[in-house]
């Protein structure tokens, strides 16, 4: 006998919340005698980060990759995710004779600090009540997040970084590394992103969050106590940012106006066209794998990004006196973070003089092409990362005929 809709829903979230409490990866858990500092004034203790390590760190601790995720990615980059089942989000990328080599490079991801899936987040308990923090979780920061991931390198003892990288959130870590962490970070690879989050991508996210805010199983972000799940308001949000997240051209090339299994339309508000259907499944598929309250806090972490600002108001004294070699990534399609946006990031990198290159890849793909098959990607990442390696002499894996 099959699941009921019920039933299916209830075991989906049972599994993620299990993935919060004993993540299927490794742990680092930092005590009430190791606090984190947060931007918002308070100082986070315990806490947790859960992370995904591939391929293996050499005697000299040189080949760190250290991979950056995105909004709605995690530390499954390139293993079968433990709730939906699926491969990674970056198995195109990362592992063995892949641009991410894992048979050469020692690839990190940690989740992010207010994620879902082992490391600290509102789902977490929170040890001066017993329940999920819910909505008492203090407000985060991108800085906050890559903070926490330098306390974790800390932990395992890794000095510095030969490349860290990521796209769009992923991205704004990636900056965020470089800015703050010059002296650790030996090269750097944002993808599709910006120094700071538009008022129409803010926007967007404001969009995304009254959605779930208005669904009434959210219960004022203590749904977790009240054993509900703001399932569609969280898939509303999802709904909207996947627009985002392609381009008109993709989505005309693969939908059109095509209607979905019928010959006409129906007169009525079910799902006449294939789009509409598409984004009810990645609207529902979503809502399996990520808690409600992270999205509203990652959303919020991303919209607060100005590394500008940080800096008087001027982007370039954030790399001022950088050694980090730079490729920027952008795409002609992403309308979420125009290439204008990475053209900005360069002017500032050359106004310090700093080592950068860009490349800006033609694509009908829209933002997520950094998720996708893009052979000009694959190329420029695995060409800038074997330049890093030879740079700091790290050797060629036995046998390999691609590597010079």
């Amino acid at each position: 006998m099959s699941e009921t809709p019920a039933a299916q829903t209830f075991s989906h979230l049972s599994v993620r919340l299990a993935q919060v409490a004993n993540p299927q990866s490794a742990i680092v858990h930092f005590g009430s005698d190791a606090p984190l500092p947060l931007d918002c004034g308070v100082a986070l203790a315990p806490f947790s980060i859960a992370y995904q390590t591939y391929g293996s760190l050499n005697a000299d601790k040189s080949n760190l990759v250290l991979v950056c995720h995105a909004l709605t990615g995690d530390q499954h980059v390139a293993n079968i995710h433990p709730v939906t089942g699926k491969p990674g989000w970056w198995e195109t990328m990362v592992g063995p004779g892949k641009p991410i080599d894992t048979d050469r490079y020692f690839v990190l991801c940690p989740n992010v600090i207010g994620g879902c899936m082992g490391s600290t987040g509102p789902s977490s308990i929170n040890p001066a009540t017993g329940h999920a923090y819910g909505p008492d979780f203090p407000v985060i920061t991108i800085a906050d997040m890559v903070r926490a991931q330098a306390r974790l390198l800390d932990h395992l003892g890794i000095p510095d970084v030969l490349c860290v990288l990521g796209g769009s959130m992923g991205g704004m870590q990636v900056l965020e590394w470089a800015a703050t962490y010059k002296d650790r970070v030996f090269s750097a690879v944002p993808i599709a992103c910006a120094a700071r989050h538009s008022s129409q991508n803010i926007a967007f996210h404001e969009v995304g969050r009254q959605a779930v805010m208005a669904d009434p199983d959210w219960c004022q972000g203590r749904y977790l106590e009240e054993a509900k799940n703001p399932r569609k308001g969280l898939a509303v949000a999802r709904m909207a940012a996947h627009i985002t997240y392609l381009s008109d051209e993709a989505l005309h090339s693969k939908f059109g106006r095509n209607l979905q299994d019928r010959d006409k339309v129906t007169f009525g508000f079910d799902a006449d066209f294939q789009v509409e259907s598409y984004l009810r499944h990645q609207g529902l598929s979503f809502v399996d794998r990520f808690d409600a309250n992270s999205y509203l806090y990652i959303t919020r972490a991303m919209d607060y990004f100005d590394l500008a600002a940080d800096h008087g108001g001027v982007l370039a004294k954030a790399f001022a006196g950088t050694r980090t070699r730079f490729c920027l990534v952008s795409f002609t399609s992403d309308w979420l973070f125009p290439t204008e946006e990475s053209r900005e990031i360069v002017h500032a990198l050359n106004a310090v003089a700093a080592n950068v290159s860009f490349v800006e890849i033609k694509t009908a793909k829209g933002h997520d092409a950094f998720l996708l098959h893009e052979p000009e990607l694959f190329d420029t990442i695995g060409g800038f990362l074997r330049a890093g390696a030879l740079k700091r002499g790290i050797a060629a894996p036995p046998g390999s005929k691609s590597w010079p």
